[in-house]
C-alpha cells in the first residue's frame, strides 16, 4: 500500500523558504565568528581551545572536505539474447474414453 504524501503549494513555498533561511542564518553566524573572535570564544564557551577543530576554523582554513560520490557510467545494452528452455509436462493426457461401467482400478481396497 502506498501512501502519498503531499503538501499545498503554499505550504511548500513557506518550507522551502524557511529552510532557505535558516541556512543563510546558520552560515552568516558561522561568518560573524570567523571574522569576530570574541563572538567564537562565546560560542566555546569564554575561551577558545588551543586545540580548536569546530567548523569555524575549518570553514576559515579551507580544511573540510567536500564528499564526491564516484559512480561508474551506465553502459547500454546493445544485445539481449533469448535462450529457448525445455518444457516437461508432468501429466499426459489421453483422448481414449473407457467403455461403459467400466472405471479405473482401486489403489487399496480396504475390506
Amino acid at each position: 500500500m502506498r501512501v502519498t504524501f503531499s503538501f499545498h503549494r503554499r505550504t511548500r513555498e513557506r518550507l522551502h523558504r524557511a529552510t532557505a533561511g535558516l541556512a543563510l542564518a546558520i552560515w552568516l553566524t558561522m561568518a560573524f565568528a570567523e571574522i569576530c573572535p570574541p563572538f567564537h570564544a562565546w560560542l566555546h564557551g569564554g575561551k577558545i581551545p588551543d586545540d580548536d577543530d569546530c567548523a569555524v576554523v575549518a570553514i576559515a582554513t579551507g580544511h573540510f572536505d567536500s564528499a564526491t560520490a564516484e559512480v561508474p557510467p551506465v553502459t547500454p545494452i546493445y544485445w539481449i539474447q533469448i535462450e529457448s528452455s525445455v518444457e516437461i509436462s508432468t501429466f499426459v493426457f489421453v483422448s481414449k474414453n473407457l467403455p461403459q461401467e467400466r472405471a479405473p482400478p482401486v489403489l487399496s481396497a480396504v475390506s
